[in-house]
């Protein structure tokens, strides 16, 4: 029988942070970096918890240069061959050095299947450095998830697993007690993801974040919120729902270090009239980088052969504005992110919901001339 839960669910456009009287003279007295410990991961680790998604344009090794120097993680795309000779190199280069940076701010990926075999070869092989890996498929409730998590963690006890995506609180605690050490929460929120259109099913990402979280911290479990972030403010409210770490993609799409080509394009903007009165349409030049979801038809040309018979597309391709280096990107998200917690009063990045008061709001900005 059908049922309906009629509990409010929110969105990050749904709610803003109540401010309140704080010990912080300043921003730069906020400590964005936090020590996680794992379940089952034996290292500790010192992040800022912010991550590029394991997207083909976004889990590069060019984004993974620029984010570990200030902390950040990156989840390189299972499309890399770790066989070719360009990318041996650079692993030997960048990696292959005993607790390098680059290795304590670096995951590698894999679905279920086609990149399990390369996957468990790099993490038998001792000279690669790299011991975090991100099990990402779309649908984290199919019975093979679960013993596919058991499977490497009892082949591999000494590697930090993350897994997903779920949206609900049951499945992040299976989830955990099967052997991962975060769970991936977020089903349809992303820019180029059009899971709820095409299916109907996913769950607004604050709601999903409140009780995922709830539930992994009862089992000494962490979660990562994966999409629906657009700006630095969205990134704070899932860390102050209860997020560990936040995963983005459209938000480091269209930078230097995303891959793909800049686009430029010729844009007519208002017309103007001189004082011969003649009407003119003013051009100018617009530069902009392709982004596309991993379920996009693109995508499963590209990387997968082609869309499967038994398949829909559930992603779209989209033109992201130019924005330059992804070093601009991680520096507002991370001054942000200080100036929220000034306004809070979280010292430290893990006290962020512990200071969170969430107020219910018809709408986060005033728009003047149709812009915010």
């Amino acid at each position: 029988m059908t049922r309906i839960r009629d509990s409010i669910e929110l969105d990050f456009c749904d709610v803003l942070f109540k401010p309140k009287r704080t010990t912080l003279n300043s921003r730069q007295e906020a400590n964005v970096i936090r020590e996680y410990k794992f379940k089952y991961y034996p290292k500790n680790l010192m992040s800022c918890g912010v991550m590029a998604a394991n997207m083909a344009t976004t889990g590069t090794f060019e984004i993974n240069n620029v984010l570990q120097k200030y902390q950040a993680i990156t989840c390189l795309h299972k499309h890399y061959d770790f066989n070719a000779p360009e990318n041996l190199k650079y692993i030997a280069e960048n990696y292959d050095k005993k607790e390098s940076a680059h290795n304590a701010y670096t995951f590698i990926s894999t679905g279920l299947k086609d990149d399990k075999e390369q996957v468990f070869s790099l993490l038998e092989n001792k000279n690669f450095k790299i011991d975090k890996l991100c099990i990402d498929i779309a649908n984290g409730y199919i019975p093979k998830l679960i013993d596919f998590v058991k499977e490497v963690r009892d082949k591999f006890p000494d590697v930090l697993i993350m897994v997903g995506n779920i949206v609900t609180g049951d499945m992040t605690q299976d989830l955990i007690l099967s052997g991962a050490d975060i769970v991936k929460v977020g089903i349809g929120p992303g820019s180029v993801c059009t899971t709820r259109k095409l299916t109907g099913v996913g769950r607004p990402q604050l709601s999903a974040i409140l009780e995922c979280a709830d539930a992994a911290h009862g089992v000494d479990g962490f979660i990562c919120a994966d999409g629906g972030c657009t700006c630095a403010g969205d990134v704070a409210k899932a860390y102050g729902a209860g997020a560990d770490f936040v995963m983005l993609g459209g938000m480091f799409a269209g930078t230097d270090e995303a891959a793909g080509d800049i686009i430029e394009k010729v844009i007519e903007t208002n017309e103007v009239i001189n004082k011969a009165g003649e009407v003119h349409l003013l051009q100018k030049k617009e530069k902009y980088k392709q982004f596309y979801g991993m379920s996009s038809q693109l995508a499963q040309e590209k990387h997968f052969g082609g869309m499967a018979c038994y398949r829909a597309s559930e992603g779209k391709v989209v033109e992201v504005p130019y924005k330059g280096s992804v070093e601009n990107v991680i520096q507002e998200i991370l001054g942000g992110l200080r100036s929220t917690m000034a306004y809070i009063g979280a010292r430290r990045l893990k006290d962020i919901p512990k200071c969170t008061t969430f107020y219910r709001v018809n709408r986060q900005l005033n728009e003047i001339f149709g812009k915010s």
